[in-house]
């Protein structure tokens, strides 16, 4: 058996084909979603991108393996104290290891665990690519190196390579000699000009006036696809086209890999796996270009599985990223480790009649301090730490009427808030009572100080907000 694995970070499933979105963003993947299994409602449990890859790799939550944030003490996995063997569990148990252990080998090319010093990422990869971009990097440069791997190892037997490529994450970055595939074609119409117009009155990193940060400047360098400011609606278009031109460059890669693989003669052989770390707010509750919340947009990855001898279908169950990693070990004869909190679902998978998990629970600790419970149609978020959004401490949204968040109804639905809550608690103190340490990493996050990204608030935030026409929001940031 041999798999490859396309992690694309920071890839919403809304805007593929195959999700339903109207531009053609994904010929590539679509064609690989067609052969396999799509899965509607996989969240990833931590967000985003450091608390959401260590979740994956230990097929644990944060909450047991220790990671919430991207700065801080929660920013690195739990130590295993003085039962830590000459090999820690914790690197014997990862989804690379356990691989490993059924006689796969294992490849990963991702510059993944330098950007956020996560080198406990690596643990079960025999071989690891670091182009030394620190994300920079285009997807041109990784299907390179992956097109050279696969011809130097089509014929070995059993093997996993891992391909990570970061070209919808911010900044805008597609090459120019790309062009500008989605000229002419409607943008996404959800965001008119009364919505931006809203926007624009919101405060917060990435908002409206201020896309790349805490102010209307460019943050990583001059990028031409890159909005700074959302000021009218071809700004906006900016955002979706740049966006969205990542996408299909990505696609467009993940197309000549696929199309090696025929070359080689291999690929019926192989099983394909489509996924991403998280997505992304696109104008989202007021945030844009960025990832900082535990909502739909950024917890739902697209998850695409084709796999020899599986039948193509839907699956719309809830899963969280995890419970997919659990299911595929098994696919290749491993056992799931007893600490996981993933949860096979690989008999369901090969009977096509989908089951899943009844509710989950989602966690932010970068950007804001969030937790969030998404069950039936509704998503219900409770704050911590607004990020200097305003956010009030419990947002509902019924994402069958309102997918894209804009009509709070927390005051409206009070017995939908009262079951939200009620769900998160009780989750709450069952991962703490299973937790190795007993402690929450989130109140690490809290009690540290504000989510590390929000520490690094400028002094003079506030008398920009003031200088914008937004003075009325100083004070009423940070709920909890």
């Amino acid at each position: 058996m041999r798999i490859i694995h396309f992690d694309i970070d920071t890839l919403r499933a809304d805007h593929l084909g195959c999700y339903g979105y109207q531009r053609p963003t994904s010929p590539a993947i679509d064609a690989v979603a067609a052969q396999g299994v799509r899965f509607n409602n996989v969240y990833a449990s931590d967000l985003p991108c450091l608390p959401s890859r260590t979740a994956l790799s230990s097929g644990r939550f944060g909450i047991h393996n220790g990671v919430a944030g991207h700065g801080g003490t929660a920013a690195s996995p739990f130590p295993e104290g003085s039962q830590r063997g000459f090999r820690s569990r914790d690197a014997a148990e990862t989804w690379a290891s356990q691989m490993q252990e059924v006689g796969f080998w294992t490849a990963s090319i991702s510059t993944f665990p330098e950007r956020h010093s996560a080198y406990h990422y690596l643990a079960g990869f025999n071989e690891s690519y670091n182009l030394g971009t620190r994300g920079l990097e285009t997807a041109d440069q990784v299907a390179g190196v992956a097109l050279e791997w696969l011809d130097r190892n089509a014929n070995r037997e059993d093997w996993f390579l891992h391909v990570h490529m970061w070209d919808p994450h911010t900044p805008y970055r597609t090459p120019d000699s790309f062009g500008d595939p989605f000229a002419g074609m409607p943008a996404p119409s959800w965001l008119d000009e009364d919505v931006r117009a809203h926007h624009w009155s919101l405060p917060g990193p990435h908002s409206a006036q201020e896309i790349t940060g805490f102010g209307p400047h460019a943050r990583w360098g001059a990028f031409p696809r890159q909005p700074l400011v959302a000021d009218d609606m071809a700004q906006v278009r900016r955002m979706f086209d740049g966006y969205d031109t990542g996408v299909r460059y990505v696609d467009h890669h993940v197309g000549l890999i696929i199309e090696r693989l025929a070359a080689l003669g291999i690929d019926d052989e192989v099983g394909v796996i489509i996924s991403a770390d998280h997505g992304e707010t696109l104008g989202e509750l007021g945030i844009y270009c960025d990832h900082q919340t535990a909502d739909h947009h950024v917890a739902r990855v697209p998850t695409i599985v084709r796999w020899p001898g599986l039948s193509a279908g839907v699956d719309d169950s809830f899963h969280y990223q995890v419970d997919v990693a659990a299911t595929l070990l098994e696919l290749i004869g491993g056992s799931v480790p007893s600490r996981w909190d993933g949860q096979s679902f690989r008999s369901s998978l090969a009977s096509g009649e989908f089951t899943g998990r009844d509710w989950l629970v989602l966690t932010q600790g970068a950007w804001t301090a969030q937790r969030a419970v998404r069950f039936d149609d509704w998503i219900c978020i409770r704050t911590f730490h607004d990020s200097y959004h305003g956010f009030p401490d419990i947002m509902l949204f019924d994402l069958a009427t309102d997918p894209h968040e804009q009509h709070d109804l927390s005051e409206a639905r009070p017995d939908v808030v009262q079951v939200g809550m009620s769900l998160l608690e009780s989750w709450r103190q069952a991962a703490v009572a299973l937790s190795p340490t007993g402690v929450d990493p989130l109140d690490t996050v809290l009690q540290e100080g504000d989510p590390w990204h929000a520490r690094w608030r400028p002094a003079e935030y506030d008398e920009w907000l003031a200088q914008t026409g937004r003075a009325t929001w100083v004070g009423r940031m940070v709920s909890g």
